[in-house]
């Protein structure tokens, strides 16, 4: 079974590199792989002999370091309170951040808060003793579900701590079928597991894992921290006026498609320049902002008054009607001025972030491909989040938060939702296990 998964990883290269010809990430996930145990072996040297110069050999320790690996960029803002804790609590200690997708990457390689970043090199034997013989991590964090055989063998064999943080597992993952007898062995590579629910925890007991804690999602520290620490943006500001927010996040050409249709049909009013408007404003932030898909949102709004974030100055947006982010990153600061959040993904492989809006207190809607995600079943179950499937049922959604108590009521769910589970972070950090693992 060992042969057959390293086998499946060449298969995977090679259709990556195939990719790569056309797909603009693929080829990023290419390049930024290339030379990469060189770029690693120059980056760990500059720094260890800038801090002692007497020390240049990758086999001398100046301190520990230690290893978080994270999958994209939202399992990045899933780490990021253990990491920027941790460097409270272990100022000595050096992290190592490493991503496997470009999305994760791209965005974060200059990421403060971590000394080295870099693509984590593919799963295979040679690949895993190559990359931990040089970095030679003291502990590692694997964040939410990171599953790579060959590193986690190699960090066994080696005796160094392995953790998956804010881990989650369902009752349809391959770990839990009758033929999947290797794949959970491959958990005893697991010093611990930290997990979002109890569900998890009676999973993997019941398939003889009793190294567990259940700690919450550290996401919740996140975006609580994010909501605490907000920046005014002040074009957006300009932009939202007195008038309602409807904010689209991450949203893909189907979310798109249906907040236009309800956009398109509101019904206008009169203000007293006698210029048409409507009772919302519209932000929409896409998760791909590739010139294409912005053209293609653009064009399904050709009744209204549109701006792009790029083009947008304090003359030309107070009378825009929606705006459109055409860069990263600032989509967690956006929902302090909604009023309610279409978050995307629904239609497609699973919704994303919604606890970014929840946090600020706003009603959530997003489309019928939820159920892999814990907080969208609660809040839904709750009252402060929506689903729907097509543009009937979101007429109906706003119809319904059209009543400002029910708004309300929808809003304090949501924020209370989040602050209520936040905390997973210094379950973590006073582990007895976790402080064991570090030697500064």
């Amino acid at each position: 079974m060992k042969y057959i998964y390293t086998f499946s990883i060449y298969f995977f290269l090679l259709a990556i590199r195939i990719a790569s010809l056309f797909n603009l990430k693929a080829k990023q996930w290419i390049i930024g792989r290339k030379n990469i145990f060189q770029k690693i072996h120059s980056s760990l040297i500059a720094h260890r002999s800038s801090l002692n110069t007497h020390h240049s050999s990758l086999n001398t320790h100046h301190s520990s370091l230690i290893w978080f690996h994270c999958a994209s960029l939202g399992e990045f803002e899933q780490g990021r309170p253990l990491i920027e804790k941790f460097k409270i609590q272990y100022p000595t200690s050096k992290i190592l951040l490493t991503f496997f997708s470009p999305s994760g990457y791209e965005v974060r390689k200059n990421y403060a808060g971590a000394d080295y970043i870099f693509y984590l090199p593919i799963d295979t034997p040679s690949n895993a003793r190559k990359f931990i013989e040089l970095v030679k991590p003291q502990a590692v964090f694997f964040v939410k579900y990171e599953f790579w055989f060959n590193y986690m063998n190699e960090l066994q064999k080696r005796n160094i701590p392995t953790y998956l943080v804010s881990g989650i597992f369902r009752e349809d993952h391959y770990f839990f079928k009758s033929y999947s007898s290797w794949f959970r062995k491959q958990l005893k590579c697991f010093t611990h597991f930290y997990l979002q629910d109890e569900r998890s925890a009676e999973l993997l007991r019941s398939i003889g894992f009793t190294n567990t804690l259940v700690t919450g999602d550290t996401r919740f520290d996140r975006v609580f921290e994010i909501s605490k620490n907000v920046k005014t943006i002040d074009l957006v500001k300009q932009f939202a006026g007195d008038k309602k927010i409807l904010i689209g996040g991450s949203t893909w050409k189907e979310d798109e498609k249906l907040i236009a249709d309800w956009f398109n049909n509101q019904e206008p009013l009169i203000t007293n320049n006698q210029q048409p408007t409507t009772n919302f404003k519209l932000i929409i932030a896409p998760h791909e902002i590739d010139e294409a898909h912005i053209q293609s949102i653009i064009q399904q709004f050709s009744n209204s008054t549109i701006i792009r974030y790029s083009k947008a100055n304090e003359q030309n947006i107070k009378d825009a009607q929606v705006l459109i982010i055409d860069n990263i990153g600032m989509l967690s600061s956006l929902y302090q001025y909604g009023t309610i959040a279409f978050i995307g993904g629904g239609f497609g492989k699973g919704v994303h972030n919604i606890l970014e809006a929840g946090t600020f207190g706003l009603p959530i809607i997003f489309g019928p491909n939820y159920q892999k995600f814990t907080e969208a079943k609660e809040l839904i179950r709750l009252g402060g989040a929506f689903t729907v499937k097509d543009s009937t049922e979101l007429e109906k959604i706003f119809q319904l938060l059209n009543d400002k108590a029910v708004l309300q009521t929808a809003s304090h769910i949501a924020k209370h939702y989040v602050q209520s589970r936040v905390g997973a972070t210094d379950k973590i950090l006073t582990s007895v296990s976790f402080k064991e693992a570090i030697r500064s």
